[in-house]
């Protein structure tokens, strides 16, 4: 039986301090069955070089210049390019571990099409590794333990961009690369989601982010909190939104204005609670602010929590499952 091959895609940009230890991950791959398609987007440091001298050594190794800007334009090109049945990301700045390739493979071939294969993600960092990232880390992790990583999506990016591998017929039903639309590895998560992907999870750590200062997500307008906030009422609207349900928001910190300010935006009647006593009553954006008790007067309610500590969201998580209601259909954390 002939070995599916893999196409890496692989945007460039000012990646010269690591890019040559993330070439010698793919070096290292104990599946060796790949090509990688490398797109130098504009580098003004060494990167490119880089890239000519490895493609010189491995001819599974190309490098194209960018005919565009941005990472969009760069996946674009680099996908065209491909001939793998199967596809995978990799940033620059990153390191595989030896076995992803492998890895992703083998949990992909235990449903074939319509499988989206991921796996667990690590954080190094050459400086103190910010809490934050850990514990993102971590909650990815549990997420691919328990299976079902889709209904916490409107929570974060529940698929990390460079530890996914799927089938190019997937990848094109979900239409690939072409929504110029940022963050772009949320906006394909979404689709992933959109189009019923079943998720199967190598139970082991499938890729390393490099955490440094000049990463993308840290530096990159686009890459922003909210950038990735706007994603989400659209979405919910299309693919979670029951018009039959009472819609309620749950929470009136500065997330919550926010996210009543996108649900009026997109034309979406909803009633609006809170823990805080003093604010019941009052009209907030227009709305009136009720008690959290009224939601038991509506019988089949739909709510959404804009509640960011984890203590309130594990209490409020498990005083809806006694009520037998799910997250992802019944309640959904927006954070």
């Amino acid at each position: 039986m002939q070995k599916p091959l893999i196409s890496v895609l692989m945007p460039v940009r000012n990646a010269a301090p690591w890019l040559s230890d993330c070439l010698e991950s793919l070096l290292a791959q104990s599946y060796t069955y790949w090509e990688l398609l490398a797109v130098n987007d504009h580098s003004t440091d060494e990167s490119g070089d880089i890239l000519k001298a490895f493609a010189k050594k491995d001819s599974r190794i190309t490098a194209h210049p960018a005919s565009g800007t941005g990472i969009i334009p760069a996946l674009r090109l680099a996908y065209e390019r491909s001939s793998g049945a199967l596809i995978t990301r990799m940033d620059a700045d990153d390191l595989m571990p030896a076995r992803k390739l492998e890895l992703l493979l083998g949990a992909w071939q235990k449903e074939g099409e319509g499988c989206l294969a991921t796996g667990w993600v690590k954080y190094i960092s050459e400086e103190i590794l910010q809490d934050g990232y850990r514990r993102y880390a971590t909650w990815l992790n549990e997420l691919q333990r328990q299976g079902n990583p889709f209904r916490a999506i409107y929570r974060e990016c529940v698929i990390p961009s460079p530890a996914w591998l799927m089938h190019r017929h997937d990848l094109d039903r979900i239409g690939a690369f072409h929504p110029d639309r940022y963050p772009e590895d949320y906006d394909l998560v979404f689709r992933m989601y959109a189009a019923g992907l079943s998720v199967s999870s190598a139970q082991e750590v499938v890729h390393i982010w490099r955490d440094h200062p000049t990463r993308s997500s840290r530096t990159r307008p686009e890459y922003a909190r909210q950038e990735y906030f706007k994603l989400k009422v659209p979405y919910f609207r299309e693919l979670d939104c029951d018009p039959d349900r009472t819609l309620v928001l749950w929470g009136a910190g500065t997330k919550g204005k926010k996210l009543a300010r996108q649900l009026r935006e997109h034309n979406l009647d909803f009633h609006w609670v809170c823990n805080t006593a003093s604010k019941w009553g009052h009209q907030i954006q227009g709305v009136q602010m009720e008690a959290p008790g009224v939601v038991d007067e509506w019988p089949d309610p739909q709510i959404i929590l804009a509640v960011s500590g984890p203590g309130d969201q594990q209490q409020l998580r498990s005083q809806f499952q006694e009520k037998e209601m799910r997250e992802g259909r019944d309640f959904f954390f927006f954070v």
